[in-house]
């Protein structure tokens, strides 16, 4: 069992060492300063936001680019309580999403669609903070180069609790991932608080057409469908001034239930570079998971644990603290408590998500 736990290990190595070697590949963009132009629709689905979506607002009205080249649609999904805008400097509108199918962000998404005056349309969550260079560095970039998608980066806003940390290493991991893949030319995955495309794209791709039964993914399959149709138009902005803030779930259940909801479309992902990634990151914490079991249970010595544990340590630092540093330059906090709690969150995650259903914003959903 060892030697199988081991083998597991060291795929698991070479894996994390290309991704980190795809991580360095795409470099850290800079904006030129070019005068802007490119017109942008920022489009932000939310359903029971009333207090986020004010500090989201006012993070817009910072912004750093000419509010005659931006608009902001609010999608309202079926809220509580109705959100009332103050005045704004920047046109903004709200309107109510038309449920057609078992994803109320994707019918939100093209929802709005049918309201936006612009080709580029970025979309983003309400409980975000949005940087005051955001549509200043897309712009440059879009300016720059032939491109029709663009991905770009995300971290959490943590306060000094091991919850939101752990959170963070977490997000880390997947942000590191999906730079990582890019770098590869292998992307299969992006954050859909940080999203931009062209609707002539979306259209062209069929907008979510094929993948509207599952609640979650508006960003990974439309990436995935993209990428496959277009794969040179499709970019990873990798920028310091493009990384948006946004807030760790408030306690362990939300926590959960969000990874299960992320974790449940896996299976149904377009990309067959990221359900191979999936299933090894599994396998490489179910291993770890197996080697407590077999202490416990007397089968193996503590040499053997300690070995496992500390090079899956090794490991996972390589790839964390390479993004770490790019996303906050911030040091990691509760890491070494993180690593060992973390096979036995990721590995619950995972074998629920084949079995079991989810709340989501108040709703219950299934698999």
């Amino acid at each position: 069992m060892t030697i199988i736990l081991s083998v597991i290990l060291i795929i698991y190595l070479f894996v994390i060492a290309w991704l980190s070697y795809g991580f360095s590949k795409i470099k850290k963009y800079q904006s030129t300063g070019i005068p802007p132009k490119t017109r942008f629709t920022i489009v932000v689905p939310y359903r029971n936001e009333i207090e986020n979506l004010p500090i989201l607002l006012n993070s817009i009205s910072k912004l750093n680019y000419p509010i005659e080249l931006f608009e902001v649609i609010l999608v309202d999904d079926d809220s509580e309580e109705a959100f009332c805008i103050l005045s704004q400097k920047f046109s903004i509108q709200i309107i109510e999403n038309i449920r057609v199918s078992n994803s109320p962000k994707k019918d939100a998404i093209t929802t709005a669609m049918q309201h936006a005056s612009t080709e580029w349309i970025i979309t983003t969550d309400a409980d975000c903070i949005v940087p005051k260079n955001w549509l200043q560095t897309l712009d440059n970039y879009i300016q720059l180069h032939d491109v029709s998608m663009i991905a770009g980066a995300v971290t959490y806003e943590c306060n000094k609790s091991f919850l939101h940390h752990f959170q963070q290493l977490d997000l880390t991991s997947l942000q590191g991932a999906t730079i990582g893949s890019f770098g590869l030319n292998k992307g299969f995955m992006c954050n859909g608080a940080n999203f931009a495309y062209t609707k002539s794209l979306f259209e062209k791709l069929n907008g979510f057409d094929g993948n509207n039964k599952i609640a979650s993914g508006d960003d990974v399959f439309l990436l995935q469908k993209a990428i496959a149709a277009f794969p040179v138009q499709v970019h990873y902005l990798k920028a310091e001034e493009n990384i948006i803030l946004t807030k760790p779930t408030p306690d362990w259940e939300s926590l959960f239930y969000q990874r299960v909801r992320w974790a449940a479309k896996t299976g149904s992902y377009q990309s067959a570079f990221g359900k191979l990634l999936g299933i090894i990151v599994f396998l490489a914490n179910l291993s770890v998971v197996i080697t407590w079991v077999l202490f416990l249970a007397l089968q193996i010595n503590y040499l053997n644990l300690l070995g496992i544990l500390i090079f899956k340590f090794i490991l996972d630092s390589i790839l964390l603290y390479q993004t770490n540093y790019f996303l906050t330059k911030k040091q990691m906090r509760f890491f070494i408590l993180s690593n060992l709690w973390y096979p036995f969150f990721s590995t619950s995650v995972a074998l629920y998500s084949l079995l079991g259903s989810y709340e989501w914003k108040g709703r219950q959903f299934s698999k």
